[in-house]
């Protein structure tokens, strides 16, 4: 029965998603539809097992690394002369990788391996801050995150001791970082908007709303059904900035039209 109520949920998240990111164009999602269909399989095999995390093992960690290697096989489907050609996308390739092992720590977090994870998603937020770029700026986005940054790390700071105490303030600062940087390439007002752009934006946020249910559920209280929550939002945000690595190849195909 819980299976089962699991297997309805990610369906159902699957299906809002594929509406709600509906380009203008339906080549786009002929294009990539198809790709990302291999994730959505993995992802709802990962919660139809909901595997215990009370007995780690390799193959949890399989089964829990396993939507993020099917993100690995969407980005490489593009082709190697596309991820040799745009530096973005091989960054944010590196990204999912170092995900991967980040997750397969945090599989044994309990037997001491949760700082390594810490590390592995650490250098996943450089990896898509790179890749995501310096520009445009948008002080007023930086401004935002920095406010709700620092918020987030006043509600845990009470609850911190030892190496914790410095070691989440940089993570905090890194992932905000990142999506700060996510978050300024989202430009609505004018002709630069892209639905790639947005995918890059929410992937940010739902990346920044599954490590902070991580970091209140591990450090301060019980979050109710908190792993349901941390793997949705995850699973989402790695799918959405995988989707943003495509961007070079829809602006070059825009320009080839016009």
């Amino acid at each position: 029965m819980l299976s089962e109520r699991y297997f309805i949920l990610t369906v159902s998240l699957v299906r809002i998603l594929r509406i709600f990111f509906k380009p203008s164009d339906d080549n786009e999602v002929k294009s990539e539809g198809p790709k990302l269909v291999p994730f959505f399989k993995a992802t709802c095999v990962y919660f139809v097992l909901w595997l215990p995390t009370s007995s780690p093992s390799w193959f949890s960690a399989l089964i829990k690394c396993l939507p993020i290697f099917c993100l690995w096989v969407f980005l490489l489907a593009h082709g190697f002369s596309f991820l040799g050609a745009h530096s973005s996308a091989r960054k944010i390739l590196a990204g999912l990788i170092f995900s991967a092992l980040g997750d397969a720590f945090l599989i044994w977090q309990e037997q001491g391996y949760f700082v390594h994870g810490l590390l592995m998603f650490a250098i996943t937020h450089i990896l898509y801050s790179s890749a995501f770029g310096m520009k445009p700026l948008n002080g007023r986005a930086g401004l935002v995150i920095t406010a709700v940054s620092s918020l987030s790390y006043m509600l845990l700071y009470p609850y911190l001791s030892g190496p914790f105490t410095y070691l989440v303030a940089v993570y905090i600062a890194l992932i905000g970082f990142m999506g700060w940087r996510a978050i300024a390439g989202l430009q609505l007002t004018n002709d630069l908007w892209t639905w790639t752009k947005l995918s890059a934006c929410l992937g940010a946020v739902l990346f920044m709303v599954s490590d902070l249910t991580i970091a209140v559920n591990k450090f301060c209280f019980p979050v109710p059904h908190s792993r349901a929550i941390i793997m949705a939002t995850y699973y989402a945000a790695q799918m959405l900035i995988a989707l943003s690595a495509v961007e070079c190849q829809d602006v070059e195909v825009a320009r080839k039209r016009t």
